[in-house]
């Protein structure tokens, strides 16, 4: 084999695997997130200003509001930390409110582990990962109807 045939070889092998990286699905990360979520007897109004102080007094990143007449959807997310001084993670809360009458309210807590770093030929981003422990995420529930006041049933 000469050695404008072996140079060919390796172009074609790296031009291969380089479009094959292009070419996969995107992860599917439907079943990642742990949700939990309660009804507690308050107005929804009620209901989303108390998951606004709670994510402020608890120092998340708020990262999107929005409010509609019965409903309401929080986004926010944890500080970033480092594992082993490498990989920056934090974790995605999706609150999300819905009134179910006028004097009741259904909070949900939705969490999701993230990472940051790119892929071959993508822009550095964050990445969701399977969450395993969603201590924290009970915690802002319950912290939740604490601050609403409101007697709360766990619907999990």
């Amino acid at each position: 084999m000469t050695s404008r045939t072996g140079v060919a070889w390796i172009c074609l092998i790296g031009v291969l695997i380089a479009v094959g990286g292009c070419a996969r699905a995107a992860r599917d990360t439907t079943a990642f997130a742990i949700t939990d979520s309660a009804t507690v007897d308050v107005p929804p109004m009620t209901a989303w200003q108390a998951t606004r102080d709670v994510l402020r007094d608890q120092g998340f990143d708020i990262y999107t509001r929005d409010r509609r007449q019965d409903r309401g959807v929080f986004v926010a997310f944890t500080k970033m930390k480092r594992s082993l001084f490498f990989v920056p993670h934090r974790t995605k809360y999706t609150v999300a409110l819905e009134g179910l009458s006028a004097n009741q309210t259904r909070v949900t807590v939705e969490s999701i582990d993230q990472v940051y770093g790119s892929t071959l030929l993508t822009y550095p981003a964050w990445h969701d990962r399977k969450t395993t422990d969603n201590a924290q995420g009970k915690a802002l529930l319950e912290a939740i109807e604490a601050e609403a006041g409101g007697t709360g049933s766990e619907q999990g």
